[in-house]
């Protein structure tokens, strides 16, 4: 078996040439500090079976951030057959010392020039010739986002195979900012572009996007056209799979069933089915999210969202990374968490992670898009979402302020703004047929188990005397005062697993699914408590995974229960003050 590693910069497309070479699903988006930990992939190259691993973004061989680190400890441990370094041919002026860096090294290398689309639109040619000349290895000009140059790329790889793998020697590399002055004089002899290059479509964009008036309510804007195109678009889409599956519930399932014990019979159709159900007729809209959610992350969007951020960030103890780090959490708070490494300060990583379990992910998002859409009008919904995306970012800003003097940092923050590119249709389906995968592989699983447990917990011993009814009775009084129905308390149980049970158990709970159970919820939940159950629901505890994560890259104990206690006290705090504030009012 032969090793490869893809090394480079961040935001140089390097984890969408990993996609391109072996077809795997690698999440691109426009942003430095993504890839966190080692993807790898094997296929076969020539004779060979290679395994491709893609490794965090790295400027320098030495020092650096933690996802740095991951970079620089696989490549001083691992017997490697070659290097592919990844770099930007539209920065080679700050880019050209890693590969000096590697050079020096005598590491077996192809470097790849990305982006050759993009420098030929600059005026930018490059003498790949001279270069490969003093780098002592090839250079091929690629566009992994077109695909152009690949299969040259891949014929020269393959003859780097017949060399002997080697491990390399990082204690004697010399620094980065040593390799300064030889980098400029290669870049002058193999670098030509235009000695000026005019105000370019992302300057012109920049004056809007990164106005210090206009840029934050324009954010606002775009996230707002997100959530009503999901709405506008994913709802048909959700009322059509969900007339599908009743289909086949009463043409199918309640005959084939109905020879079976009541007991049988009620915990494979009104547990099992109806709760996984109600979970299931989301994927339309979870692919839909996530889709547009590529186009705004892959266009460079969020880059200029956390520089835009950074000033206001900045105020609260975090930088622009712990804003990109709450956007990273809208998808799943695992990530973020983990992506929490390219930032060097521990306790500026503290106290990121602290702010992180807020952000609404996706799994909060199929509980409070069927609410909104159950208990508000079509003209209302988008708005109530809207508002819990900006209350999720509120809370979390305010977290920050009240502990920031407990965990002061005074890093600098540095990000590199890349211009603004179309997305591929390839990268949009793949990021959505992704996110819908994950969400079908876990709704076969944890969702499964989630249901099965509730409807068991609410037949037993008998439904009038059930184990459920006995847990709604001890939190009833804690959860009446902020307005969210004793029995309710068992989907909260549930969601601490996974938020994505949270709609199965309340189809179990209350023996409905799909749009029966709306108009069921919209019987027993007006629009207040609705909203202050999606309150607490946003922001008490995370789920075990994030929980799990978050241990293991604080490395204590303490600090993952105090991000418990905050967050629980908090969701109540929330909830009770909305809750009885909108009642005094008259709500």
């Amino acid at each position: 078996m032969k090793r490869v590693a893809l090394v480079g910069m961040p935001n140089t497309g390097k984890s969408t040439l990993f996609n391109r070479l072996t077809g795997g699903t690698a999440r691109v988006a426009n942003w430095p500090g993504l890839t966190v930990e080692l993807a790898s992939s094997r296929i076969l190259l020539g004779a060979n079976m290679v395994q491709i691993f893609d490794l965090p973004g790295i400027y320098d061989l030495i020092g650096g951030a933690e996802d740095e680190h991951v970079a620089q400890r696989f490549l001083a441990e691992a017997q490697l057959d070659a290097i592919v370094l990844v770099l930007n041919a539209t920065q080679l002026d700050r880019q050209l010392a890693l590969a000096l860096q590697l050079k020096a090294l005598g590491a077996p290398l192809l470097i790849c020039l990305n982006m050759q689309d993009e420098a030929k639109r600059a005026g930018i040619s490059i003498d790949c010739a001279l270069l490969a000349k003093e780098l002592g290895c090839a250079v091929q000009l690629i566009s992994a986002k077109l695909g152009t140059g690949l299969n040259e790329a891949k014929q020269q790889l393959n003859q780097l195979m017949s060399h002997t793998s080697v491990r390399l020697d990082l204690t004697h590399v010399p620094a980065a900012s040593a390799m300064h002055a030889q980098e400029k004089r290669l870049f002058q002899a193999a670098v030509h572009q235009p000695p000026t290059l005019g105000l370019d479509t992302t300057a012109q964009v920049d004056r809007f996007v990164l106005h210090p008036w206009l840029g934050l309510p324009l954010f606002i804007i775009v996230m707002f056209g997100l959530f009503q195109l999901t709405f506008a678009i994913g709802t048909p889409l959700q009322d059509t799979m969900e007339a599908g599956l009743i289909w086949f519930k009463e043409g199918f399932l309640l005959p084939a069933t109905q020879a079976l014990p009541a007991f049988w019979q009620g915990l494979l159709v009104n547990g099992l089915f109806d709760g996984v159900t109600t979970v299931l007729t989301f994927a339309p809209i979870i692919f839909l999210f996530f889709c547009l959610m590529s186009v705004i992350e892959d266009s460079g969007y969020f880059a200029r969202a956390a520089f835009m951020m950074d000033g206001i960030m900045s105020r609260m103890g975090l930088d622009g990374r712990g804003f990109v780090m709450l956007m990273m959490g809208f998808g799943c708070n695992v990530p973020a968490i983990m992506g929490t490494r390219v930032i060097r300060d521990h306790k500026a990583r503290l106290l990121t992670m602290l702010t992180i379990p807020f952000s609404l992910c996706s799994a909060r998002l199929q509980i409070f898009l069927f609410l909104s859409g159950a208990l508000f009008s079509p003209a209302n919904a988008p708005w109530v979402l809207l508002s819990l995306y900006i209350i999720s970012v509120l809370i979390a800003m305010g977290t920050a302020v009240l502990f920031r003097s407990h965990f002061q940092s005074n890093e600098p923050f540095a990000l590199e703004l890349p211009p603004y590119r179309l997305p591929l249709m390839s990268h949009i389906w793949r990021r959505g047929w992704g996110e819908a995968r994950d969400f079908l592989r876990l709704a076969s699983t944890m969702i499964v188990i989630g249901v099965v447990l509730v409807w068991l917990l609410t037949n037993f011993p008998n439904p009038q005397h059930s184990y459920a009814l006995m847990v709604s009775d001890f939190f009833q009084p804690v959860l009446s005062p902020i307005g969210i129905d004793s029995t309710l308390s068992i989907a909260l149980i549930f969601g601490f697993v996974a938020k994505e049970v949270v709609l199965g158990a309340l189809s179990v709970i209350t023996g409905h699914e799909g749009t029966a159970l709306a108009t069921q919820l919209a019987h027993t939940l007006d629009p207040v408590s609705a909203y202050s159950f999606m309150l607490f629901t946003l922001t008490y505890i995370p789920c075990v995974s994030v929980i799990a994560a978050m241990k293991k890259e604080s490395k204590s104990t303490a600090f993952t229960v105090f991000s418990l206690v905050w967050s629980l006290g908090l969701a109540w705090t929330i909830s009770f003050v909305f809750y009885q504030s909108a009642r005094l009012l008259n709500f």
